[in-house]
């Protein structure tokens, strides 16, 4: 009779979880969820939303914020975003928002009153302006983590609620970290400039000049990148944790093309007003007629507006699709990941007719305006999944209780990225 071989010793688990296809790997709050063998599902997220329902929930918020005084604020909010949020179809199921406006105005009156602090201290005196300026600063970041725990904690798919899990600590080093490569750039260019220029000379001081402008230059995207990377490192779906696998060089990059796209207009628009003025015959000796100017300055004008729309819709819109791209393709966990695919010539177009129909509207088309931009940016979106939707059904997260930090980022115009 055969027998089987006595078994071996228990195999301890790995301290570091395998890797994933594209480059994400396990989190703490994956490693629980053996692998699916499934074949990778694809699902596109889809907006139903339309204009002319959006256009009058607007209206109705708008009259009524004005009827108020702004006070009906956090009530229009949660309006807007249940609308946007139960028109957002992720694998079939509508998103849902379950803020209560009546919590969200108790933070709403907080933040004003911080906002009416700093206001009255400016008028006060410039010490006093400093002094608000810098307590609001010193709790910017704590507010911008409640914004985020407030705002994801108050949504959900198919009743399992979203969360938001980073640390108080990370979001201060999100912003401090860049404020102290500007603070110590600065002391160098201050103090320590003068005393290169006498050791080392012009060119070589010069050099180191320049050096530093560009760290000044590149800290703009390197505050952009920390902030995504705070963002999309800590969103949470039950037992699911995202992860931000761009790098600091991807963002750059985007950051760098868009410049030189820009760059690139820029140095059209010179040559054609040096070619215009060349045509007109003006030059120091023939310094022209009144005519001559009046006709002249009309076309620079006509190429000025042309340049401004030139950058909206061409390089706005191609920084607009790329980073789309990049943080959404980046973004993701070892079960569950997305995919960006948002096109420059769609935005370009989509841009370009909501402007033309503002002007025409004076304004009023703002909704379906709304409604058009979001509908392109979502599409653009693609789940892929090893997991059913049925395997997602993991246990919820609760709610958060602070609405402040949600009002905090509109209040002083900072996006947080949903």
């Amino acid at each position: 009779m055969q027998t089987s071989p006595p078994a071996g010793p228990p195999r301890r688990p790995s301290a570091t979880p395998p890797s994933a296809p594209g480059g994400f790997e396990n989190t703490p709050l994956t490693i629980d969820i053996p692998p699916s063998r499934r074949e990778l599902s694809h699902h596109d997220i889809i907006f139903t939303g339309s204009g002319s329902e959006y256009f009058r929930i607007w209206i109705v918020n708008l009259l009524l914020m004005l009827l108020t005084l702004g006070l009906y604020y956090p009530w229009a909010k949660v309006r807007k975003l249940r609308y946007f949020y139960g028109n957002t179809i992720v694998a079939g199921y509508p998103l849902a928002y379950h803020a209560d406006a009546r919590q969200s105005f108790r933070g709403f009156l907080l933040v004003a009153a911080l906002m009416a602090v700093y206001s009255l201290a400016g008028q006060t005196s410039p010490l006093a302006s400093g002094l608000a300026g810098l307590i609001l600063a010193a709790i910017w970041p704590a507010l911008f983590r409640a914004s985020l725990q407030f705002r994801m904690g108050n949504t959900s798919w198919r009743g399992l609620r979203m969360g938001f899990n980073g640390s108080l600590k990370d979001a201060y080093l999100v912003f401090l970290t860049p404020m102290a490569l500007v603070i110590g750039t600065g002391v160098l260019m201050a103090v320590i400039m003068p005393f290169l220029g006498q050791a080392l000379g012009h060119v070589a001081s010069l050099l180191i000049g320049l050096a530093m402008l560009l760290m000044l230059a590149l800290i703009g995207p390197y505050t952009w990148w920390r902030l995504k990377r705070y963002q999309h490192s800590h969103y949470t779906l039950g037992q699911l944790q995202t992860q931000f696998k761009a790098g600091f060089g991807d963002v750059s990059r985007v950051f760098l093309q868009t410049s030189l796209l820009g760059l690139g207009a820029l140095v059209l628009l010179g040559g054609m007003l040096a070619v215009m003025l060349a045509r007109s015959g003006l030059s120091l000796r023939s310094p022209g007629t009144p005519e001559v100017w009046t006709a002249l300055l009309g076309q620079a004008s006509i190429l000025l507006i042309g340049f401004g729309l030139l950058t909206q819709f061409l390089v706005g819109a191609f920084y607009t699709s790329r980073m789309h791209n990049l943080v959404w393709g980046r973004t993701g966990n070892r079960q569950m990941r997305f995919k960006g695919h948002l096109h420059v010539g769609a935005v370009a177009r989509v841009s370009a007719v909501n402007l033309f129909l503002l002007a025409l509207t004076l304004g009023l088309y703002w909704p379906f305006a709304l409604v058009a931009m979001t509908r392109l940016k979502l599409h653009a979106i693609e789940v892929i999944s090893r997991l059913s939707p049925e395997q997602l059904m993991a246990r919820a997260s609760p709610a958060q209780n602070d609405a402040a930090g949600d009002f905090a980022a509109d209040l002083i115009g900072v996006d947080v990225g949903l």
